[in-house]
């Protein structure tokens, strides 16, 4: 039943939505100036560092867990190393192509997700799983083409960085859902912001070494709203969604960020939006979609009606 409650985690799931299209055109204006490693791990680590606060100073992201070492171990280098991986691919893709190709990349995700988890063609679950990859594969080729024919422009860089850094979150995702056991998502946010922000503070330098910082006005503030509005925020929106539904159903306005990027960069970057790329979004979309959905094979159908 769609109640108040629930129509209200909706709103506040699309305003995440909203925020994060701005997030990710916002770091791409900030990445035209600043170093993109140093801009990631500035970001990282002051957003990390604030939901730490949040977590040790209110509840507004429930409780806080004691870290053993082996926990704070695996922390390090499972969950920062992996983030700040990602990182490193989204901000440099973000240097050489568009952001709304870039979204719609890391909205191939969950198919690589299902992908790793062992597909398998002797049932109806595995072949949903194949055609939920082909069509998304598609949607990546369709996207990926312009850019082999304009030649020496660095285009197609930006559009291979944005395919790893799809296949780089999935990898951080499947770090996260294992230290997930011991920890709440805010807890595993946290703590793997600050640790990857560090890790690429400190890669930084060499960036940093043959150049300096342009401290615009423009560019400080937008970096300020990605730390707070495209990652404490939408964060807090998030983690209150997942208390009170399933992750499956909070992963579909996942969809909508490449939409929501689009418009944000069509608007404040005047980054065009052509016809490949709707039909290349509906591809993904559709593969997103399917590979979300539950089939039930003959075989399990008649086991159900004997239950």
């Amino acid at each position: 039943m769609f109640t108040k409650t629930n129509a209200a985690l909706a709103l506040s799931l699309l305003f995440a939505v909203f925020l994060w299209g701005a997030s990710n055109t916002g770091t791409k204006h900030v990445v035209a100036s600043w170093p993109p490693i140093w801009t990631g791990g500035s970001r990282f680590t002051c957003a990390g560092l604030i939901l730490l606060l949040l977590l040790r100073f209110s509840k507004l992201l429930g409780q806080t867990t004691k870290l053993t070492s082996a926990i704070q171990w695996r922390l390090w280098y499972r969950g920062g190393l992996s983030l700040a991986v990602y990182v490193i691919a989204f901000n440099w893709a973000l240097r050489f192509t568009s952001a709304s190709h870039v979204a719609l990349y890391l909205g191939c995700a969950p198919i690589w997700a299902l992908l790793w988890e062992g597909p398998s063609v002797k049932n109806l679950d595995g072949l949903r799983r194949y055609g939920a990859a082909l069509l998304a594969l598609a949607g990546l080729v369709v996207l990926f083409q312009p850019a082999l024919k304009q030649g020496s422009d660095g285009t197609w860089i930006g559009e291979l960085l944005g395919f790893s850094a799809s296949v780089l979150w999935t990898v951080y995702g499947r770090e996260c859902r294992q230290l997930a056991e011991q920890l709440s998502g805010a807890e595993i946010s946290a703590h793997t912001m600050w640790r990857a922000g560090l890790l690429l503070l400190c890669l930084s330098a060499f960036e940093l070494y043959p150049t300096h910082l342009i401290w615009r006005s423009d560019v400080l503030w937008t970096q300020v709203y990605c730390i707070v509005g495209g990652g404490v925020i939408t964060f807090w929106i998030w983690n209150n969604a997942l208390r009170h539904w399933d992750t499956s159903r909070v992963l579909l306005f996942n969809n909508l960020i490449p939409l929501s990027t689009m418009s944000w960069s069509w608007a404040c970057l005047g980054e065009p939006v052509t016809a490949t790329f709707w039909f290349a979004m509906l591809l993904v979309f559709a593969g997103v979609l399917l590979g979300q959905m539950k089939f039930q094979s003959a075989q399990d159908l008649r086991s159900n009606e004997h239950v």
